[in-house]
């Protein structure tokens, strides 16, 4: 890794983790809305972003989560599956529209893990957890993707890394 993917994914973990300080209320637990998610949106630019999204949410969950073992596991492991399904099908999709569709599917589809989570944890039925968290989810990033889209083209994520 070069020293701007370190720095540039180091500025984004540290973003990451600021939103996610000032929204915790609401970015833990069965019903969640982890607002800094809309960055997963960054992977449709460079796949180099996975690293800054993945620090942020490692760090972001050992410093917040009231489920910390269990975030660790999960919570990452959701975001580097969805991350890397998104990274491998981005090589079929073309345009950025597209692949920010497929973000939003597959980080959707993916809270199945936290549901097992929340199931291991709190003993939340397995359909309710993913239910509300897929619907967390979902919301975010739709809203979050017009807003990484529009930021895109004033700052060209693709030419940061």
């Amino acid at each position: 890794m070069n020293n701007r993917t370190l720095v540039i994914s180091g500025i984004l973990a540290a973003l990451y983790v600021a939103v996610s300080f000032v929204f915790q209320p609401i970015s833990f637990g069965a019903y969640q809305f982890r607002v800094p998610e809309i960055l997963n949106h960054l992977i449709v630019f460079n796949k180099k972003y996975i690293y800054g999204i993945v620090g942020g949410v490692f760090i972001s969950n050992l410093l917040f989560s009231p489920m910390v073992p269990f975030d660790l596991v999960f919570g990452v492991g959701q975001s580097i599956l969805a991350l890397l399904l998104i990274i491998f099908v981005s090589r079929f999709i073309k345009g950025v529209q597209g692949r920010m569709i497929a973000t939003i599917i597959f980080f959707t589809f993916t809270m199945f893990l936290i549901a097992i989570e929340l199931n291991l944890a709190f003993g939340l039925p397995f359909w309710l957890g993913w239910g509300t968290t897929a619907v967390g989810e979902f919301v975010v990033l739709l809203i979050g993707a017009p807003v990484i889209y529009a930021m895109d083209k004033r700052i060209q994520f693709e030419k940061w890394l």
